[in-house]
Protein backbone atom coordinates (compact mmCIF):
# COMPACT_ATOMS: atom_id res chain seq x y z
CA UNK A 1 0.00 0.00 0.00
CA UNK A 2 2.85 2.33 0.84
CA UNK A 3 4.40 1.86 -2.64
CA UNK A 4 1.05 2.64 -4.23
CA UNK A 5 0.79 5.95 -2.30
CA UNK A 6 4.34 6.89 -3.32
CA UNK A 7 3.61 6.21 -6.97
CA UNK A 8 0.32 8.14 -6.80
CA UNK A 9 2.09 11.03 -5.07
CA UNK A 10 4.81 11.06 -7.73
CA UNK A 11 2.24 10.98 -10.54
CA UNK A 12 0.29 13.81 -8.85
CA UNK A 13 3.44 15.94 -8.53
CA UNK A 14 4.32 15.36 -12.19
CA UNK A 15 0.78 16.25 -13.23
CA UNK A 16 0.98 19.53 -11.29
CA UNK A 17 4.33 20.39 -12.87
CA UNK A 18 3.03 19.64 -16.36
CA UNK A 19 -0.11 21.67 -15.73
CA UNK A 20 2.03 24.62 -14.62
CA UNK A 21 4.12 24.42 -17.80
CA UNK A 22 1.14 24.20 -20.14
CA UNK A 23 -0.97 26.86 -18.46
CA UNK A 24 1.92 29.34 -18.44
CA UNK A 25 1.82 29.42 -22.24
CA UNK A 26 4.66 30.09 -24.65
CA UNK A 27 7.31 32.66 -23.87
CA UNK A 28 6.59 36.09 -25.32
CA UNK A 29 8.61 39.20 -25.95
CA UNK A 30 9.00 41.52 -23.01
CA UNK A 31 6.38 44.23 -22.63
CA UNK A 32 7.55 47.81 -22.90
CA UNK A 33 7.94 49.27 -19.45
CA UNK A 34 6.46 52.54 -18.23
CA UNK A 35 8.90 52.62 -15.31
CA UNK A 36 10.88 55.85 -15.42
CA UNK A 37 13.93 54.11 -13.96
CA UNK A 38 14.20 51.93 -17.07
CA UNK A 39 13.98 54.69 -19.66
CA UNK A 40 15.04 58.20 -20.54
CA UNK A 41 13.06 61.21 -19.44
CA UNK A 42 12.64 63.58 -22.38
CA UNK A 43 11.04 67.01 -22.69
CA UNK A 44 8.57 67.64 -25.48
CA UNK A 45 9.53 70.62 -27.66
CA UNK A 46 7.42 73.75 -28.02
CA UNK A 47 4.49 73.56 -30.42
CA UNK A 48 5.52 73.80 -34.08
CA UNK A 49 5.60 77.33 -35.51
CA UNK A 50 2.79 76.53 -37.94
CA UNK A 51 0.55 74.87 -35.31
CA UNK A 52 -2.86 76.45 -34.96
CA UNK A 53 -3.99 77.67 -31.57
CA UNK A 54 -6.57 75.63 -29.66
CA UNK A 55 -9.32 78.12 -30.48
CA UNK A 56 -8.75 78.01 -34.24
CA UNK A 57 -8.11 74.28 -34.81
CA UNK A 58 -9.78 72.95 -37.91
CA UNK A 59 -12.53 70.36 -37.37
CA UNK A 60 -11.18 68.58 -40.46
CA UNK A 61 -7.82 67.89 -38.77
CA UNK A 62 -6.88 64.28 -38.07
CA UNK A 63 -4.87 62.66 -35.30
CA UNK A 64 -1.66 60.91 -36.31
CA UNK A 65 -1.70 57.11 -36.14
CA UNK A 66 0.26 53.99 -37.06
CA UNK A 67 -0.78 50.61 -38.38
CA UNK A 68 -0.38 48.16 -36.81
CA UNK A 69 -1.25 50.12 -33.72
CA UNK A 70 1.35 50.95 -31.10
CA UNK A 71 1.08 52.41 -27.64
CA UNK A 72 0.98 56.21 -27.64
CA UNK A 73 0.39 59.09 -25.26
CA UNK A 74 -0.29 62.81 -25.69
CA UNK A 75 2.11 65.26 -24.11
CA UNK A 76 1.75 69.03 -23.87
CA UNK A 77 4.53 71.20 -25.33
CA UNK A 78 7.31 71.48 -22.73
CA UNK A 79 6.06 68.52 -20.65
CA UNK A 80 8.26 65.53 -19.84
CA UNK A 81 7.70 61.90 -20.74
CA UNK A 82 9.60 58.64 -20.44
CA UNK A 83 11.02 56.73 -23.42
CA UNK A 84 11.43 53.19 -22.04
CA UNK A 85 14.40 51.02 -22.94
CA UNK A 86 13.78 48.96 -26.09
CA UNK A 87 11.61 51.61 -27.80
CA UNK A 88 11.92 53.89 -30.78
CA UNK A 89 9.99 56.92 -29.48
CA UNK A 90 8.57 59.29 -32.09
CA UNK A 91 7.00 62.70 -31.42
CA UNK A 92 4.34 63.75 -33.92
CA UNK A 93 2.25 66.91 -33.62
CA UNK A 94 -1.47 66.20 -33.17
CA UNK A 95 -3.45 69.21 -34.45
CA UNK A 96 -6.69 67.86 -32.96
CA UNK A 97 -5.38 68.10 -29.38
CA UNK A 98 -2.69 70.78 -29.70
CA UNK A 99 -0.16 68.38 -28.21
CA UNK A 100 2.58 65.96 -29.19
CA UNK A 101 1.57 62.34 -29.72
CA UNK A 102 4.39 60.07 -28.62
CA UNK A 103 4.43 56.66 -30.31
CA UNK A 104 6.36 53.90 -28.55
CA UNK A 105 7.48 51.56 -31.34
CA UNK A 106 8.61 48.53 -29.36
CA UNK A 107 7.64 45.40 -31.28
CA UNK A 108 9.78 44.83 -34.38
CA UNK A 109 7.51 45.77 -37.28
CA UNK A 110 6.96 48.05 -40.24
CA UNK A 111 4.52 50.72 -39.05
CA UNK A 112 2.52 52.60 -41.69
CA UNK A 113 1.96 56.22 -40.73
CA UNK A 114 -1.15 58.33 -41.21
CA UNK A 115 -1.34 62.10 -40.71
CA UNK A 116 2.30 62.46 -39.71
CA UNK A 117 2.89 66.00 -40.93
CA UNK A 118 5.41 68.73 -40.30
CA UNK A 119 8.30 68.84 -37.89
CA UNK A 120 8.75 66.21 -35.20
CA UNK A 121 11.33 64.30 -33.22
CA UNK A 122 12.57 60.80 -32.55
CA UNK A 123 14.68 59.12 -29.89
CA UNK A 124 16.02 55.62 -30.51
CA UNK A 125 16.39 53.83 -27.18
CA UNK A 126 16.29 50.33 -28.67
CA UNK A 127 18.68 47.59 -27.66
CA UNK A 128 20.60 45.02 -29.65
CA UNK A 129 22.21 47.33 -32.22
CA UNK A 130 19.23 47.34 -34.61
CA UNK A 131 18.96 49.61 -37.64
CA UNK A 132 15.70 51.53 -38.13
CA UNK A 133 14.33 53.04 -41.34
CA UNK A 134 11.97 55.79 -42.46
CA UNK A 135 10.37 55.07 -45.86
CA UNK A 136 8.75 57.31 -48.46
CA UNK A 137 5.59 56.75 -50.49
CA UNK A 138 7.25 54.41 -53.01
CA UNK A 139 9.00 52.39 -50.29
CA UNK A 140 12.29 54.21 -50.80
CA UNK A 141 14.51 54.61 -47.74
CA UNK A 142 14.48 58.23 -46.60
CA UNK A 143 16.65 57.76 -43.53
CA UNK A 144 18.33 54.92 -41.65
CA UNK A 145 19.83 55.09 -38.18
CA UNK A 146 20.97 53.11 -35.16
CA UNK A 147 20.45 53.86 -31.46
CA UNK A 148 22.73 56.71 -30.40
CA UNK A 149 21.15 58.21 -27.25
CA UNK A 150 20.40 61.53 -28.97
CA UNK A 151 17.15 63.32 -29.66
CA UNK A 152 16.77 64.03 -33.39
CA UNK A 153 14.45 66.41 -35.22
CA UNK A 154 12.82 65.11 -38.38
CA UNK A 155 10.22 66.36 -40.89
CA UNK A 156 7.51 63.68 -40.95
CA UNK A 157 5.59 64.82 -44.04
CA UNK A 158 7.41 62.56 -46.55
CA UNK A 159 7.39 59.54 -44.17
CA UNK A 160 4.88 56.84 -45.11
CA UNK A 161 6.24 54.06 -42.89
CA UNK A 162 8.75 53.33 -40.14
CA UNK A 163 10.59 50.08 -39.51
CA UNK A 164 12.12 49.93 -36.06
CA UNK A 165 14.33 46.89 -36.64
Amino acid sequence: MRDRHSVLGLIGALALMLAAVFTAGPAQAAVASDDGTVGRVLTAPPAPQDAQSASTRSPAANSPSVSPSARSIHVAPGATFNCPSGNLCTEVWDPTTGSWEIFFLYTCNRYYTSYWNGAGWYYDFQTGGVTSYFYGQSGNVLHSFRPDSALHSYTWTPVWSVRNC
